[in-house]
């Protein structure tokens, strides 16, 4: 059954194919010299046509991909069906396949697509951030490449195939271009033989422009580029048997590219009422109960709040225990408080943030997504080497062996403002304030003035990492530093007979490092001030008991960390992966029309990762590494089908083919929770490949005296342990789920004349995750159910619990800070209080009695039948360019294409806050070219109605009050470029 927006796309196909078939009459007695060119590929890894491959394959030349703007690999959704591309969280992307794409996050998982450079695979690559850079084609594979591609190709692959030397001429290029957010791109190529046998490629561009966004606070652009290409490449040919190729490749990128676009927070002021409570809530008890933004749709006009910022636990630490504030000082007037009756004596006053106010003001941000408010801007560092050495020898007329080395260098290092809206003004002057953890219990010495006057004086916090601020203040950096190692030798058979085969052997070895940071001067002041007092004082009480270190705070700034500090949370890891494969694919042919392929691979992973837990706020933990936790699976994928070329009359020439293919990805460690706090539920510390069992079939068609192809394709996925990330007690963790994923595709270029050409790309899908799967949802821990409700929890603890609504009332009914939990409310501890049970007995509620609640972690949803993320139901693509030809040898080219996708979700979910709407994008351009002299100047426009959608979407953590970062597209971009050949 299709739904609506399945019927809209189809109309929309229908039109355009409409006007191609219904003009096709005239076409088809033309066959004027109008024939589509066709690309050749080695999507089999070898040369062939596209239309002699049984792959469902797009390929695009450079003319193409020029003609076209696609400039990197974002710009590749507009052109392929099925295919959906964005920036994901932790410098990462996510390029899908088919609703199967990279949507675990770990520094052992790998990508669902394999992008592979010049047919060997690199684990870490700069897909996203580099534009293609004197390419012969880009290849997207659809569907599980289990054979030849092998590891982690379960949703496809895309090959960058880079221009080879000729040994022929001396030629080049020189291209220069400006636009819009002053634009400076430049491009060139020189291509020289060095005598008979070699030749000298040499390639570079450049890139500059200001910033997409703008920076309220630092009245500032961000968003901006500076990146740069260059590439050398040889080609030695000294027999007619023996050919190498050997390239280097360096990118680098320098600028304020944000990783994250806004965050956008619908703010959950916390519940207005409580069972048993009569009169208004306190507003501290209000926000420990409140999620910080509460669910809702990224698309109301209140998604642009700001948290809840009491709802924080180290913000509402900082209220009650810190040297934080203006005024309304609190007195624990409890004989219980741990320093006993003369504390309630002296009634010391403990300062805070001025009382019931959030510090994040229940502000309001600007909606444009482009616009963000950071106390800092944003810095973004990329750099990657690729040095390749691939050698072909026929060993006789049929056989050719083949050698591919590959070695790769990859870095990123991105700083950026974690909150990116501005709070209110925060630290109070300490003059004349109170010492809240003193030296003795002697009132008289509580009254010194002096103890803590070098944290804030006059109202500002300077932090040895983010700066002075008189404001909360946080930024985070995320890298990634690896290195890979990659050799494959590969034998192919050319026979004239019915067999045919290729066979061969890889081996890989990857290592490399992911580290996050994130930093807040509240938490730093916190250390300062609560845990460790000064340096002048030493380490002092806490809680009334000796602390048995002091909380470290790292004195150096952001690029001199040594990495150790209690003040900051760090995710630190190490990871190793080795990776071996055997393979082989085998092709009879037992009549002129019809081959039959089989392959298989065997697979030998191992991975290796190294936990480093977090110690933010933990004493008495040095930062170090936890035992290595080693996986290794042994693994067999392969495919097995027909083409077949039947002789039609309807057709030029028509392939069928039916394919049955095996995916694998590996499996790998989930990063580890903090350290020193248990937690109510312990995540697994590892999760499970993904398997991929794909039926496909498909027709590629030629038609119209070969002036239209139209291909066709169908397929079903039955999808085993799909992985998908989630943040969990302050790390990211990978779960598995079953799904089904099925669908059509439709490709058509059609030139109903030689200087007109039209295309249109249809892509249908379904995706249903398997029944009986579910996970806890951290933006909807009580599901919906009235009788519970979310309390935050006590700072060193990771995580959101749920308890009954009616024991919050009785909490409230007793006072914010009742009885023997002195400086802690039971509201603070209730999340803790799940590790000891019996805490609860004094308000008559047992965990035990209800174990659907996962020890207070919250009620399970049921993803029962829920779409994949990122999957939309439909995207289509249509367009075409005409030539006009001009006596004088000058041509003229209009082009322009138009893409559309449907609705999706960025989480498995599926709820309002994770729905996704669908958008829109189309370009023009006009190009004025005089072949002969080799000159063409360009007028591009790129988003020619400047929509900014919401292309994907990250929920944040609990402790850091539930904000989403959102991903959007490029604004409207207008250029003009002038190229050159000589």
């Amino acid at each position: 059954m299709l739904a609506s927006s399945y019927r809209r796309a189809l109309l929309a196909a229908g039109v355009s194919l409409g006007a191609v078939i219904g003009a096709g009459g005239a076409a088809w007695a033309q066959d004027s010299g109008n024939a589509v060119e066709e690309l050749i590929v080695t999507a089999q890894k070898k040369e062939e046509r596209i239309q002699d491959v049984p792959i469902a394959i797009s390929a695009f030349s450079q003319e193409a991909l020029d003609a076209r703007k696609i400039d990197g690999g974002f710009d590749l959704l507009r052109a392929v069906p099925n295919v959906t591309f964005s920036k994901s969280n932790y410098s990462g992307y996510n390029f899908s396949i088919r609703g199967v794409g990279t949507k675990a996050v770990s520094a052992t998982s790998d990508p669902g697509v394999a992008v592979a450079f010049n047919n060997t695979t690199l684990l870490r690559n700069r897909l996203f951030e580099q534009e293609y850079l004197d390419v012969e084609r880009v290849e997207v594979l659809r569907g599980p490449q289990g054979t030849l591609f092998g590891r982690n190709a379960t949703a496809g692959v895309v090959n960058v195939i880079t221009a080879r030397p000729q040994l022929e001429t001396v030629d080049g290029e020189v291209k220069i271009e400006v636009g819009s957010y002053n634009t400076r791109r430049g491009s060139g190529m020189l291509n020289v033989p060095l005598g008979d046998t070699l030749a000298l490629r040499l390639a570079g561009a450049f890139t500059e422009r200001d910033g997409y966004g703008y920076n309220l606070t630092t009245q500032q652009d961000v968003d901006s580029r500076d990146l740069w290409s260059t590439r050398l490449s040889l080609a030695w040919e000294p027999t007619d048997r023996l050919r190498a190729d050997f390239i280097w490749e360096r990118f680098e990128e320098d600028d304020s590219r944000l990783r994250t676009g806004k965050q956008l927070c619908h703010h959950d002021a916390g519940p207005e009422t409580l069972p048993g409570v009569v009169g208004p809530i306190d507003p501290l008890l209000r926000g420990r109960l409140s999620t910080g933004c509460k669910p809702g749709s990224l698309y109301d006009k209140d998604a642009y709040g700001v948290p809840n910022g009491i709802s924080i636990p180290f913000v509402f630490a900082g209220m009650t225990i810190a040297t934080l504030g203006y005024t309304e000082p609190l007195y624990y007037m409890d004989p219980a408080f741990p320093w006993g009756p003369s504390w309630n004596a002296a009634a010391v006053p403990i300062p805070v943030i001025q009382y019931g106010v959030d510090p994040y003001g229940n502000l309001q941000q600007s909606r444009d997504l482009r616009t963000i408010e950071s106390n800092l801007q944003p810095r973004y560092e990329a750099k990657a080497d690729i040095f390749s050495l691939n050698v072909s020898y026929d060993l006789t007329d049929s056989l050719t062996l083949t050698s591919q080395t590959l070695y790769n260098e990859d870095k990123v290092w991105s700083f950026q403002d974690y909150n990116r809206f501005r709070t209110l003004p925060l630290w109070n002057d300490p003059a004349g304030l109170y010492e809240i953890f003193p030296d003795s219990f002697d009132p008289a010495t509580w009254n010194d003035p002096t103890r803590l006057a070098g944290l804030t004086p006059g109202g500002v916090f300077c932090d040895p990492q983010i700066g002075c601020s008189d404001s909360i203040a946080g930024f985070e950096i995320s890298s990634s530093e690896s290195e890979q190692f990659s050799q494959e030798f590969r034998l192919e058979s050319s026979f004239d007979g019915p067999f045919n085969f290729t066979v061969g052997a890889n081996y890989m070895k990857v290592e490399g490092l992911n580290d996050y940071y994130l930093f807040f001067n509240a938490v730093t002041i916190l250390a300062m001030s609560v845990y460790n007092l000064t340096d002048t004082y030493g380490c002092g009480l806490i809680f009334g008991q000796p602390s048995s270190t002091c909380m470290y705070v790292d004195p150096n700034p952001v690029d001199e960390l040594d990495g150790k500090g209690h003040n900051y949370f760090r995710n630190q890891n190490p990871f190793n992966t080795e990776s071996r494969a055997i393979f082989g694919e085998a092709y009879w042919s037992p009549s002129d029309t019809l081959k039959l392929t089989f392959g298989l691979r065997y697979t030998d992973d191992e991975k290796t990762f190294t936990p480093w837990r977090s110690q933010l706020l933990q004493n008495g933990y040095e930062y170090g590494p936890d035992p290595d936790i080693n996986q290794d699976w042994q693994e067999f994928t392969g495919r097995l089908g027909f083409d077949w070329k039947p002789e039609l009359d309807f057709t030029d020439e028509t392939m069928l083919y039916g394919f049955y293919s095996r995916g694998y990805k590996g499996g790998g460690a989930n990063p580890p929770r903090a350290a020193g706090m248990p937690v109510a539920v312990e995540n697994p510390i590892t999760f499970d490949p993904e398997y991929v069992d794909a039926f496909e079939i498909g027709a590629k068609n030629t038609l119209l005296g070969g002036s239209m192809t139209l291909n066709l394709s169908a397929f079903y996925y039955d999808y085993k342990d799909y992985q998908v990330s989630k943040v969990v007690d302050r790390t990211v963790v990978n779960e598995n789920f079953d799904a089904q994923v099925w669908g059509l595709e439709l490709e058509s270029v059609w030139r109903p004349v030689e200087d007109l050409t039209l295309f249109a790309n249809l892509g249908l899908l379904n995706t249903k995750i398997g029944d009986g799967e579910s996970s806890i949802d951290i933006f909807n821990r009580t599901q919906g159910n009235p009788d519970w409700i979310v309390s935050t929890p006590f700072i060193q603890q990771t995580s959101n619990c749920i308890y009954p609504r009616e024991i919050a009332g009785r909490f409230a009914a007793m006072g914010l800070f009742p009885g023997a939990a002195g400086i802690a409310s039971p509201i603070a501890l209730a999340c803790l209080n799940y590790l000891n049970p019996g805490a609860w007995a004094a308000y008559g509620f047992d965990p035990a009695d209800y174990p659907e609640i996962n020890n207070g972690a919250g009620f399970a949803a049921d993803l029962s039948g829920n779409e994949l993320p990122n999957a939309p139901h439909w995207t289509l693509s249509i367009g075409g360019e005409y030539r006009w030809r001009l006596a004088s040898g000058w041509e003229v080219i209009a082009r322009g294409d138009y893409y559309r996708q449907g609705d999706s979700y960025a989480r498995v979910y599926n709820t309002v806050a994770d729905r996704l709407k669908g958008w829109d994008n189309a370009n023009l351009s006009l190009v004025v070219a005089k072949p002969a002299d080799a000159l063409t100047f360009e007028v591009y426009a790129k988003n020619i109605f400047d929509k900014t959608p919401i292309t994907d979407a990250f929920l944040n953590s609990d402790s850091t009050g539930m904000t989403t970062n959102v991903f959007t597209l490029d604004p409207r971009i207008i250029g003009v470029s002038v190229r050159k050949g000589f």
